[in-house]
């Protein structure tokens, strides 16, 4: 059976996420083999595994750092909002039902049986299983039914450390009163704190430590400074959307309230020359070479919000004018005639589209989950730079459109979207994530644009990718006494020696 160590928080984004990443990363160094859990996620940002089953991303990229594929075990609960008070449950991988806040709430004890299945069939194969707890266990409000956080620690009987994050201040206010809130038993399991995201001489915050120490009798394991590591997050409050502004090609991402997925559009973000703008408003918009319109959760009431903000006009007048437009899964179908929902997924009716495209969607009750690669057909005019790239990603969604005019766009045998000359639509996430989709699209709006930028960026994002592991790794391990840590995780430290312990 695993070792198991648990990292909560004061609140959420303190940095749970990628201290569990980076834990699971150190532990793969040292010869163990980590596995990521977290009982329940709520996030609109997933992923599908090769199985073809739906997990939170942000276990799918703690996977990546252990070195291991992600895996439905990972992650048995995922709450996708639908509203502000009900959420699509996604239950072991697959569509469960809709629910209701209040409802979910006396429904989760029902749910302990699939976790627990899943965490124990995790913990017979690896040495060690790092959990990721929700929010902040101090929610006096959910603690009856919690089964994300302290209840979670209690059902793994797992040692907690408590990441605070003292970038937004009030740190040790927030370590200090999460142990007050705490009953006897939850104080017990808690072993350290980590405070995360800090910024300047440490040696200035060293009485505060001193001080924190004494009133709550836990030990401070160490200080992670703010780190400008280039990981996938989570949540749509990520810094990520914050606009990076360059003056070269100009790529605006329109900001949909229920957001999903928005990761895909990260690589454009490490090409130079490039300004990627995330924009919610047509103040704005500016004059931007592309849009994209990207994943969402609801696209009806997305697709109402554009057209309420004015952003549908401003697209249309863009796309008229010969500039380039694409969708992604929810924003390939806002593009397209018509959106039906005969079986009230979304609310029901049928909703206009933005009429770029000549293509009519239709919502089913079933959800798409499959992962796609092979290599993009051939297409002429504006995206015939596309022609023959090979593509890995993903599909999950709601519905099937049919093209009724246009040049179907495939990935090896399979339509996935629909091109119509400057207007192109997908439902691949993951589309732009091979540098040679990302260049020939970023050379098709530099060649219109009359530029010329410098040589392309040939990365590879794998390999990209395990470098920024490595480097949130040993930022970790030099912040953090990693032998507390292993003796918390009843732990070697150190190279494992082959047995297990």
């Amino acid at each position: 059976m695993a070792k198991v160590i648990m990292i909560q928080g004061t609140t959420s984004n303190a940095g749970k996420s990628l201290t569990v990443a980076a834990l699971c990363r150190i532990f793969k160094q040292d010869g163990y083999k980590a596995a990521p859990f977290k009982s329940q996620n709520m996030a609109l940002n997933s992923f599908i595994t090769k199985e073809g089953l739906e997990i939170g991303r942000a276990q799918a990229m703690q996977a990546e750092a252990a070195g291991i594929a992600p895996d439905i075990r990972m992650n048995p609960i995922l709450l996708k909002p639908t509203g502000d008070t009900g959420s699509q449950i996604v239950l072991n991988g697959k569509v469960f039902k809709d629910m209701s806040a209040s409802r979910y709430h006396n429904y989760k004890k029902e749910m302990i049986p699939h976790i627990m299945k899943a965490y124990n069939s995790l913990a017979d194969e690896y040495d060690i299983i790092v959990i990721e707890g929700a929010g902040s266990p101090a929610e006096i409000n959910l603690k009856d039914m919690d089964i994300v956080n302290m209840g979670m620690a209690k059902l793994a009987d797992a040692p907690v450390v408590i990441v605070g994050d003292i970038d937004r201040g009030g740190v040790f206010a927030s370590l200090a009163g999460t142990m007050l809130l705490l009953d006897e038993e939850e104080k017990v399991r808690v072993k350290g704190f980590v405070i995360n995201k800090f910024r300047g001489d440490v040696n200035l915050l060293l009485p505060g430590l001193k001080m924190l120490e004494e009133i709550t009798k836990v030990d401070v394991l160490g200080v992670v400074p703010y780190m400008n590591v280039d990981i996938d997050d989570e949540d749509s409050l990520s810094e990520r959307l914050s606009n990076r502004v360059a003056d070269s090609v100009d790529i605006a991402v329109i900001r949909l309230p229920k957001i999903s997925n928005f990761t895909d559009f990260n690589v454009f973000s490490m090409i130079k020359g490039v300004s990627l703008r995330y924009i919610s408003n047509i103040r704005d918009f500016g004059n931007p070479d592309m849009v994209i319109i990207p994943g969402t959760k609801n696209t009806i009431e997305d697709l109402k919000w554009m057209r309420q903000t004015g952003l549908e006009n401003k697209i249309k007048k863009h796309a008229n004018e010969g500039k380039a437009v694409f969708g992604i899964c929810g924003g390939y179908q806002m593009l397209g005639e018509t959106i039906s929902d005969p079986h009230n997924v979304e609310g029901g009716g049928e909703i206009e589209g933005l009429k770029l495209l000549k293509i009519n969607t239709v919502f089913s009750e079933d959800k798409t989950t499959t992962q796609k690669s092979g290599v993009i057909n051939k297409l002429n005019g504006f995206y015939e730079k596309l022609s023959g790239i090979p593509v890995e990603g993903y599909e999950i969604h709601m519905g099937q459109s049919e093209i009724i005019e246009g040049t179907p766009m495939t990935i090896g045998k399979h339509i996935n979207g629909c091109v119509n000359d400057n207007v192109a639509g997908s439902y691949i996430h993951g589309f732009f994530d091979n540098s040679r989709s990302a260049n020939a699209i970023i050379g098709i709006l530099a060649k219109r644009k009359g530029i010329s930028l410098s040589e392309p960026n040939n990365f590879d994002i794998k390999e990209y990718k395990e470098k920024q592991y490595d480097i949130l790794a040993d930022c970790v391990r030099k912040s953090l006494d990693m032998d507390r840590i292993y003796e918390i995780a009843g732990l070697k430290n150190g190279i494992k020696g082959g047995m297990h312990e």
